[in-house]
């Protein structure tokens, strides 16, 4: 009985370390920044050509003479616009062409002042300058969602 064989006692191994991590948890990290990255970059994209966008209206209304030009500048924006969302939109005249403008909006910002100021402005001389500006606000708003591809 005295060349038995000699126990130990158990030992526990430690647990596994947390880095480095494993193959899987490397890709799934690699696949979240790939998709993050994708986002940013089209966020990025998008401001960009909105930027380009107000940069065009501004620059084609900045560039009319007078407001009769301006307003005739906002109306032929619009209308180019207003071609990309529906390609009839353009032969669109008098009320017809007001309800389309506010169609799908949030409120009606073409009807009374404003709404005849774009149909008549181009003809007149004697634009009031508050309805200009308002007017304008609401064409850019209208040129932007329309060139972006929002209703």
């Amino acid at each position: 009985m005295g060349d038995g064989l000699v126990l130990r006692d158990i030992h526990v191994s430690t647990a596994p370390s947390w880095w480095p991590p494993a193959p899987g948890w490397w890709l799934l990290a690699l696949a979240l920044l790939l998709v993050v990255a994708a986002v940013v970059a089209w966020r990025l994209l998008r401001a960009r050509r909105r930027r380009r966008l107000l940069a065009l209206f501004d620059a084609e209304v900045d560039a009319a003479a007078d407001p009769a030009g301006a307003l005739a500048a906002i109306s032929s924006l619009l209308r180019r616009a207003a071609r990309r969302h529906d390609p009839a939109a353009d032969r669109l005249e008098g009320q017809a062409w007001l309800d389309f403008l506010d169609a799908g909006a949030a409120s009606a910002r073409f009807h009374g002042a404003v709404g005849t100021l774009l149909l008549e402005g181009p003809f007149r001389r004697d634009a009031d300058p508050a309805d200009v500006v308002r007017l304008r606000a609401a064409a850019r708003e209208r040129f932007i969602q329309w060139m972006e591809g929002r209703g």
